[in-house]
């Protein structure tokens, strides 16, 4: 028996960027075929792009293979034709086995039918008899944690409540192939714990998983290998740590720097730029973890402008905040600011893990309800290098054993030292 489970080679997809022309082509397509004649395959018309293009990998038994890429990158497209809810355009994909996929939402069920009756029907898919899905069910229904609802319709639970379900069923019946989509998302920390446990159980019992998240901690602690995605072409392909890399470095070229059209405010103060300095005052985009970084604020005052406060957020690129800086929680005044000028922060020790940051600039009254000016995406930061541990700060500390530091105790320099900032205004 092969360890090979699926096999996608050279597999290419592509669609057509506006609907009437998509169902003309159809319509060419299918008088093509009647003729016994095909529109090459191979080629665009007018309207069409590549969504997958000449895609090859393998998923072992036992493995879990995380594939990765920013909005648009060709994953679910990948993951849908894996499915077979779509058939690619050029290639071939091989899945030896019984599959069972988390792609959407509610996918496999119906909504007006119970859950009970939900979990006989997907079962019954999969070729269970009734004996075996009587075996399971208890066992799936109280993995889902949703026994008081399961004789409601499905369309009466909430998204939680249906990724539950439908988790649930995934995992309980024992499937060769498991293909997984961002679905997981929705579940709340304690459930998505629960799964990634399952998972990893699944794994150890020969199960090839097919996982596609934008959850990096997701990726980095559950799959053996991982495939980054970029313009539906793979560019990398191998270690997760790598493989996450590559996707940081994708995503900063997308970067699209200040969003402008969201920009809002009543305007009498405006951000004109913020620069991202290294300690010498030079202007630098890339650190190493521990370093010194100088942010500038750059403002101009349209009219004299008292005590406004001044808030840089920070931003893991493309998520959630992870820390920011303002002056009124610092205890401090900035004064009267009018004209041109600008505003620096210091921050001695970037005690921040490998990733892409990006930076908002934000100006408003000491109400805290008038905004001068926010300016989204005002610059970025790349911190490389540094403690191979996930999350996103590194918090100063020391270790202890019954009262006594190890005899081996290790030093950090740099990205030990406490984080601390001071302002200073031109």
């Amino acid at each position: 028996m092969s360890d090979v489970l699926v096999e996608v080679t050279h597999v290419s997809k592509k669609f057509c960027r506006s609907l009437k022309r998509s169902l003309w082509y159809g319509v060419q397509d299918l008088g093509l075929e009647l003729t016994g004649r095909s529109y090459p395959r191979d080629q665009l018309r007018k309207d069409e792009f590549w969504a997958v293009r000449d895609v090859s990998l393998q998923v072992r038994r036992g493995e879990t293979l995380g594939l990765i890429g920013h909005n648009g990158a060709g994953k679910t497209t990948l993951l849908r034709m894996l499915n077979g809810l779509i058939k690619p355009d050029l290639g071939e994909i091989t899945v030896r086995g019984r599959m069972q996929a988390l792609i959407a939402l509610g996918a496999g069920f119906n909504p007006v039918l119970t859950g009970r009756e939900n979990i006989y029907i997907n079962a019954s898919v999969l070729g269970l008899s009734k004996a075996e899905i009587d075996r399971r069910f208890d066992e799936i229904v109280a993995f889902s944690g949703i026994e008081e609802f399961i004789d409601m319709p499905v369309q009466s639970y909430s998204s939680g409540m249906t990724v539950r379900l439908g988790f649930s069923v995934a995992a309980h019946l024992e499937p060769d192939v498991l293909l997984v989509d961002e679905v997981l998302a929705v579940g709340d920390l304690a459930f998505r714990t629960k799964c990634q446990v399952r998972i990893q159980q699944m794994k150890n019992n020969g199960v090839a998983i097919v996982l596609v998240s934008h959850n990096l901690h997701t990726i980095s602690h559950v799959c053996t290998r991982a495939v980054t995605f970029e313009k539906g072409r793979i560019i990398y392909e191998g270690d997760t740590e790598a493989a996450i890399d590559a996707y940081r470095a994708s995503l900063l070229k997308h970067y699209d720097g200040p969003a402008e059209d969201l920009r809002g405010g009543t305007g009498e103060i405006r951000v004109q730029r913020l620069e991202v300095l290294n300690e010498a005052g030079q202007p630098q985009q890339e650190f190493d973890m521990g370093s010194g970084v100088r942010l500038r604020l750059h403002y101009e005052a349209s009219e004299p402008v008292h005590n406004p406060v001044i808030n840089i957020a920070m931003h893991v690129l493309n998520s959630h905040q992870v820390t920011g800086f303002r002056t009124d929680v610092d205890g401090l005044s900035v004064g009267t600011l009018q004209g041109k000028g600008h505003v620096d922060i210091v921050v001695p020790q970037l005690n921040l893990f490998p990733n892409v940051y990006t930076l908002d600039a934000i100006l408003f009254h000491p109400d805290g309800f008038t905004f001068y000016d926010r300016v989204n995406n005002a610059a970025h930061i790349k911190v490389r290098g540094g403690l191979q541990v996930n999350g996103t700060a590194y918090l100063p500390h020391r270790w202890q054993v019954n009262g006594a530091a190890p005899e081996a105790q290790a030093t950090t320099d740099g990205a030990g030292r406490a984080l601390a900032t001071q302002l200073q205004l031109s």
